[in-house]
């Protein structure tokens, strides 16, 4: 269907993706368009393709699918389109006044002979020049949108693609979209390569082949991995591009001699992108740095120790007492151990000391609910590491997908001590953040469970640096808390030992319910969320997690998602709903962040509405629930951990997805009253010791397992892991041999 207007003003527009709700004026009567109307401006006459739908909320719209800026066909649509505001600086009057000059010849003098403008009263020969240049820009813009859609590239992506490019935008897609894929997020390998297809680019050209290579090690970031092995890059990247090995591999020097990529090794090359091997190699130059030594006698450490227990009441084991020394005698100290073996209580004796010694600490964990778990065992305020580092809207360093830290080498951290937990979960790029902000003579000391699973970003920090052996490590193995009847905690320890672990339904908080397909296991999740678990465990229903090992499949996150909300927050009328593809977020629903956007606002409001806190970054696993969908502004707002709000355009759901259920991986660092895990069959890759062992640290006071045993026993028997390729280890080593050579040489020289 088409229809003819003008704009007669503009209720939302969202500058980002261009998504506007316009009311257009059609045969002298209001209607309400909503749709993607890039340099849109009230006044100007359009011709809309579309259909008008019934808003639940707002009645009927017309919802445009394409559209036609057309001309101003006589003098009052032009009088009204310039009187607008369209054109910054001229108003109703002046508009007048430039029409009644020129007339119908008003818009070819104001893009052709502009400086005529200028005899007109009010308006300067600089004033005119700038009238011209706001014409050709949105006439600009508009055919640039138009020219990208044409290659398939949808309005909202073709909004940064031309504020990267501007006018250039046609000689890049003419003779290098594959540009694009490295200078624009959302802009991938797969996209450019559609694009140069379309425009003729041979298959096998030497921008075809790099980009290829580099969205191959992109994936295999996504997928944890700071490097590929050189031959698995060459395979990988050569059946993607449907093209021999050999050509790719002739183009990895020019890569490397441009720097977009580090080959390390000659036996058995490594490929890195250029960023995450710096990160790599000046992480080991950072932590080592940091490996000082501190000379305490022992009668004054044991002295110190033995206030402590006193102070806190508590009888610190020879394991924990080594810790505290550790931490006491080095700049770096690493603890690792599993659940019940003491962390917490290993911390708050070794924050005791330090803040007894008059310094400086600070905590901090990777996420939200673990910083909030650290506050609450330590009695002292812990901040994620996002947090304390002063996230900030912006781009970082070169290849860094991390947003701008205010805190870093030119304005470090002010603190003397650091405590990190949860150290499983932080991932090559933010340890590089991280030590940037670290002060030379700050202890730093890093604690988690190396047994648990790897971060979900790129590489393997914390067991690379234990593995390197470069730093003073403590391992705690001995259980506290067995004598308080935790089989959640007895049962871990055996998983992770590979004992046998006992399923009689005879403990109080770690059950097993055999069931032999999805839809019983389903049922049975469903009953115990509702109906069993909250007031068994004394917690709200939205507390308890469902934790499954994959996305797909009948027992996937997906499906799973989709079940749980029909049952647990069913549509209603008090419910507003939005659907987006394929997905259905209602007002209600919990949900969860799946990437990290640092230039998100959130706010914290009192209860009569007041904003007392406000601040940017919501990031990648961050958890909470759906308080109002407001189709007006085309807008979503969430409610998070510490009462943060956030407002979602419509248009940016993709960032947020259910999450009644969730991918164990997605639930490192965090703990639950309760968690469900429905076990089913699945790759013996993907269902192994590492990731039951993780699954059921996440709860705190129940365990339900529900599916087939014989799943569960091949989980705890199956001890192999995915290969993850990370290179800080080899970093560390690397660095430390150097240095002994310089010392030999020092010495030899004497």
């Amino acid at each position: 269907m088409e229809i003819h207007g003008y704009v007669d003003h503009i209720i939302y527009h969202n500058m980002e993706n261009a998504y506007t709700v316009m009311s257009v004026a059609v045969n002298g009567e209001q209607e309400v368009v909503v749709g993607t109307f890039p340099g849109i401006s009230e006044g100007e006459n359009l011709t809309l393709q579309g259909e008008y739908v019934m808003h639940a909320s707002y009645g009927e719209q017309f919802k445009a699918t394409s559209y036609e800026v057309r001309p101003p066909e006589d003098a009052v649509a032009m009088e009204r389109y310039l009187g607008s505001g369209a054109i910054k600086g001229v108003g109703p009057k002046l508009a007048a006044r430039i029409v009644k000059t020129f007339k119908g010849d008003t818009f070819r003098v104001m893009e052709e002979d502009p400086t005529r403008l200028s005899k007109i009263k009010g308006i300067s020969e600089k004033m005119a020049l700038d009238i011209c240049g706001q014409i050709i820009e949105k006439r600009d813009t508009r055919e640039a949108m138009v020219f990208l859609e044409s290659y398939g590239i949808h309005s909202n992506l073709a909004m940064k693609v031309y504020r990267q490019y501007g006018s250039q935008v046609y000689s890049v897609i003419a003779n290098n979209p594959y540009r694009m894929a490295e200078d624009i997020s959302g802009v991938g390998f797969k996209i450019a390569d559609e694009i140069a297809s379309k425009v003729g680019i041979s298959a096998s050209s030497e921008y075809r082949i790099q980009c290829g290579v580099l969205y191959i090690l992109n994936q295999a970031a996504c997928s944890g991995h700071t490097y590929l092995p050189k031959e698995l890059l060459l395979r990988n990247t050569a059946q993607m591009l449907g093209l021999d090995p050999q050509d790719v591999e002739a183009n990895l020097m020019n890569m490397a001699m441009e720097k977009k990529i580090v080959i390390r090794g000659r036996e058995d090359p490594q490929v890195y992108a250029g960023a995450f091997y710096r990160m790599e190699e000046m992480t080991a130059g950072m932590m080592l740095a940091l490996n000082h030594n501190y000379h305490v006698e022992d009668d004054q450490i044991e002295a110190a120790i033995a206030r402590l227990e006193q102070g806190e009441r508590m009888e610190l084991d020879p394991q924990q007492k080594e810790a505290v020394t550790t931490a006491i005698r080095h700049g770096v100290c690493l603890m690792t151990g599993g659940p019940g073996t003491g962390k917490t209580t290993t911390i708050r004796a070794m924050l005791n000391y330090f803040l007894d010694q008059g310094l400086n600490v600070q905590l901090a964990a990777p996420t939200g609910r673990a910083a909030k778990r650290m506050s609450e065992a330590t009695g002292c305020q812990a901040k994620t590491i996002h947090r304390l580092l002063e996230v900030s809207g912006g781009a970082g360093e070169e290849g860094e997908s991390l947003g701008r830290f205010e805190r870093d080498q030119f304005h470090p951290l002010e603190a003397e001590v650091i405590i990190v937990d949860e150290m499983s979960m932080v991932d090559i790029s933010l340890m590089h953040a991280l030590l940037k902000a670290v002060a030379d003579q700050t202890r730093l000391i890093l604690v988690g469970d190396i047994n648990q699973l790897p971060s979900v970003g790129p590489g393997n920090v914390l067991r690379d640096l234990i593995d390197s052996g470069a730093f003073p490590t403590v391992r705690l193995d001995r259980i506290f808390r067995q004598s308080e009847a935790s089989d959640i905690v007895v049962n871990a320890h055996r998983i992770n030992r590979g004992q046998t672990v006992i399923l009689d339904n005879k403990s109080k908080d770690f059950f097993f319910l055999e069931r032999e397909d999805a839809d019983h296991i389903i049922s049975v999740t469903l009953q115990l969320m509702r109906d069993k678990l909250p007031a068994y465990v004394g917690a709200d229903m939205f507390d308890i997690q469902v934790l499954t090992p994959s996305r797909k499949g009948l027992l996937g996150v997906e499906r799973l998602n989709e079940i749980l909300q029909k049952y647990l927050n069913p549509e209603g009328e008090s419910r507003r709903e939005y659907r987006c593809g394929e997905r259905i977020f209602r007002e209600g629903d919990k949900v969860m962040q799946i990437k990290n956007n640092y230039q998100m606002e959130w706010e914290v409001r009192s209860e009569y509405g007041l904003v007392f806190d406000r601040g940017t970054g919501v990031f990648n696993g961050d958890m909470g629930r759906i308080e109002e969908i407001d189709h007006f502004s085309q807008s979503l707002t969430v409610r998070y951990d510490e009462d943060r709000l956030v407002t979602y355009p419509f248009k940016q759901l993709d960032e947020l997805e259910l999450a009644y259920a969730i991918t164990i991986h997605k639930s490192q660092g965090s703990e639950y009253p309760a968690v469900i895990i429905p076990l089913l069959d699945g790759p013996r890759m993907l269902l192994n010791r590492n990731l039951i062992y993780t699954a059921v640290t996440r709860a705190r006071s129940c365990v339900t397992l529900v599916g087939k045993e014989q799943i569960f026993r091949q989980m705890c028997d199956n001890n192999t892991q995915a290969r993850r390729f990370s290179g800080l280890c080899q970093r560390i080593t690397e660095q430390v041999q150097t240095q002994e050579k310089m010392n030999q040489i020092t010495r030899e020289n004497a």
